[in-house]
């Protein structure tokens, strides 16, 4: 097999497969769709732990084509933040939730730690396939987790929001207008709900606060202060273990949301991408430790962009080389970086609240297209411990380990779902006896 796939030209007004090309023009503004489509919650996620939106930016462009480099251009995806570090990288930190994280440095160095897991985990699986992944993370494992992130960032989209009643008034408006733009804007917009409910709640706060004096302002002379072109801040990683260990295992959390998407991508273009799964986990996880060699943000594969292929129907790879040339670009633009550091944080929380709502919402759907039995005492039990652990973030500190709640919650999942599972000595259900 060729390391890269020859694109022929596409031929027809059907569905565009991976190894398939458009005329370049029409890849550039595929590409810049894409960009569009990941912005919202690249940009959202590094906010949220006071990174650096630039660097995150920047990052998910550099991560993207080396996770084509390392799946050679076979599987079409692009690399955004992942939230599944925010909790963790806010309680590591000590993250006050406003302006810059001053311990950026030790988060990275723990975003490398699970960057290097996922990544000898994607090797592990190249070697002898996923039938041990799906096995040890079921759909009700994934789910519970899933979930257990979405409650266990409910805290931070609440602090952002604020107690006074302007700033509560204006985390209720961009929550509204995400509602709004994702029932009702014509399909292409409903991927872009996240951007278009940031520009909208900004223009509005604008108007409230810089026009009417009703919160504080926006200073959009730091806006007008910056370059347009320069470099991002990049920061080097400290390595500490107790950051370290708490963060390395958010790579279990992001093996089991690639393998769904890997699943998706083949429900969608009617391939098996089962083979390219340890490639994709390795390049992923290479991505996350470049992003936190930076001092950037763990990444993922995103399913904002999933869903644009689902719209558009072109899944052709090479879209996704032009995605990330123009998100490198936007990260060389300390103007960019700055129009984002100046998003007010009602505006932030009201984003937060209803993407972290959608993440736990999200795994619902997960238990009911894989028929999970919440009937089974042994369900009950895992979803149960898992959402209570992720939720109430149960913290359990060894020594220097310092196991947070989403490290804890996964445990558990897996954990108990593999001692409830086991049918040695256990007395059978009824439902199991014949």
């Amino acid at each position: 097999m060729r390391f890269l796939p020859s694109w022929r030209p596409v031929a027809g007004h059907g569905a565009v497969a991976p190894d398939e090309r458009l005329p370049w023009g029409h890849t550039l503004l595929m590409g810049a769709q894409h960009v569009l489509a990941m912005s919202g919650s690249t940009i959202l996620g590094p906010l949220l732990m006071g990174f650096d939106p630039n660097v995150a930016v920047l990052f998910s462009g550099l991560g993207t084509l080396l996770f084509f480099a390392v799946t050679g251009g076979r599987v079409p995806s692009y690399l955004g933040s992942s939230f599944s570090f925010i909790a963790l990288v806010v309680a590591v930190t000590g993250y006050a939730g406003h302006g810059a994280n001053p311990d950026v440095p030790l988060a990275a160095g723990g975003i490398v730690a699970a960057g290097a897991v996922y990544a000898l985990a994607g090797l592990l699986v190249w070697a002898t396939g996923t039938g041990w992944i799906e096995r040890l993370m079921p759909p009700v494992v994934t789910g519970a987790v899933g979930a257990a992130i979405g409650l266990n960032l409910a805290p931070v989209a609440a602090q952002r929001i604020g107690a006074r009643p302007a700033e509560a008034v204006f985390g209720l408006v961009t929550l509204l207008t995400v509602a709004v733009f994702s029932l009702h804007a014509p399909p292409a917009m409903r991927r872009l709900s996240i951007l278009c409910a940031m520009v909208v709640s900004c223009l509005v706060y604008a108007l409230a606060a810089n026009g009417l004096g009703l919160a504080p302002p926006i200073d959009f002379g730091i806006v007008r202060a910056a370059p347009w072109f320069g470099l991002p801040p990049l920061r080097a990683p400290r390595f500490e273990t107790h950051a370290m260990l708490a963060i390395a295992p958010v790579a279990l959390v992001l093996l089991a949301e690639n393998l769904g998407h890997l699943k998706a991508l083949g429900a969608m273009t009617g391939r098996n991408f089962d083979a390219l799964a340890g490639r994709a986990f390795l390049g992923d996880g290479l991505a996350t430790m470049l992003a936190g060699a930076g001092g950037g943000t763990g990444v993922t594969t995103y399913v904002e962009n999933i869903g644009v292929m689902a719209i558009s129907r072109v899944y052709s790879t090479l879209v996704f080389v032009a995605a990330a040339l123009f998100a490198v670009l936007l990260g060389f633009s300390p103007r960019f970086g700055a129009v984002l550091r100046i998003i007010p944080d009602p505006v932030l929380g009201g984003l937060a609240l209803g993407v972290f709502g959608l993440i736990a919402a999200t795994m619902v759907r997960i238990w009911i297209e894989h028929k999970v039995d919440f009937a089974d005492p042994r369900t009950l039990f895992t979803v149960g411990v898992t959402l209570i652990a992720g939720a109430g973030n149960l913290t359990i500190a060894m020594g220097q380990v310092v196991l947070g709640g989403i490290a804890t919650a996964t445990i558990a999942a897996i954990g108990l779902n593999l001692i409830l599972g086991w049918r040695g000595r256990r007395r059978p259900l009824p439902s199991e006896k014949e």
